[in-house]
């Protein structure tokens, strides 16, 4: 994912939950409706967290140090994983407190044009945020489904931003719901369903993203296609004859360190191996651009034993 691609949607998605949150919380101080105190503080987590993320990705750009020899890459993927506390906790969690009570103690929705005003503008709002991610995402994951793209993709950002936009719009469609059945019946207790349902839904949202986040603080390799590429590189057929193991660990979304064993020739000399491994990196760089850090390790390939 490029920076930028990244930083566009995050910047689309925060202004949009910004002006989205003032809306909610001026309505629910007129109607007194749970799902839009529910729905406010929402957009204010998700605001928080597209903060989070432009800040991970200003951390993540400073320069290696003695102590962080290989960069601070990673910090992108410490601060997505934040985000999906913030929305479990703050988000999740306040909604199903909020509906609790809500179902416990019911009572009617005042001023009913606030509420249902302010979600039209929200799914409004919020379809242009998603729409944004969209665009930004369809330039990277190619011929993936969208489930395979948030698994795979190694930039936590557009992930994280197209599952928070698409949570958002799911969740303003059941406080719709919740709200207009509560109008519609006169029983406040439909608009604390609304709210329980939104708490649900954003914390499924909310252990999608752990889980793929905790992935990528492990450690990832790299794809399919960029391993095809770099050990076609590797090989020259001249000096470099084969790939006798490979690793590769991404140290941030855009930067790749690759660690193999290469097999030359045996009658090969110090200075014909150090001028093939010179060639073979940069070959990588080329074929790779990400892949940053290069460790090769001459070797003397044995055939295994036949059994």
């Amino acid at each position: 994912m490029s920076a930028s691609g990244g930083t566009r949607a995050i910047v689309a998605a925060l202004s949009a939950n910004l002006a989205i949150a003032a809306a909610k919380f001026v309505a629910f101080v007129f109607s007194g409706s749970s799902s839009m105190l529910a729905e406010s503080v929402h957009s204010l987590a998700d605001s928080g967290n597209q903060g989070l993320l432009l800040l991970g990705g200003k951390k993540a750009q400073r320069e290696a140090t003695p102590q962080h020899p290989f960069g601070y890459g990673r910090e992108r993927y410490i601060y997505a994983f934040l985000v999906s506390i913030v929305l479990f906790t703050v988000g999740g969690m306040f909604a199903l407190y909020e509906g609790y009570e809500k179902v416990k103690h019911p009572h009617e929705i005042e001023a009913w044009y606030w509420p249902v005003g302010v979600l039209v503008f929200a799914i409004i709002a919020e379809g242009f945020s998603f729409k944004t991610a969209i665009k930004e995402s369809n330039e990277l994951r190619g011929g993936l489904s969208w489930g395979q793209f948030i698994k795979r993709a190694k930039a936590p950002e557009l992930p994280v931003v197209l599952l928070e936009d698409a949570g958002a719009l799911i969740g303003l469609v059941l406080a719709l719901i919740g709200v207009g059945l509560a109008l519609l019946t006169g029983n406040g207790v439909w608009d604390g369903i609304g709210t329980l349902a939104i708490g649900t839904l954003l914390i499924l949202i909310a252990i999608v993203l752990a889980a793929e986040t905790k992935s990528l603080l492990l450690g990832e390799a790299a794809g399919p296609e960029e391993v095809a590429k770099i050990s076609a590189a590797l090989v020259d057929g001249q000096t470099v004859t084969r790939v006798i193991h490979m690793r590769t660990l991404h140290l941030g979304p855009e930067e790749l360190l690759v660690a193999a064993k290469i097999a030359v020739h045996h009658d090969d000399t110090a200075a014909e191996v150090a001028k093939a491994i010179d060639a073979a990196e940069a070959r990588i760089r080329t074929a790779v651009p990400i892949a940053r850090v290069i460790y090769l390790e001459p070797d003397i390939y044995k055939t295994p034993p036949s059994s």
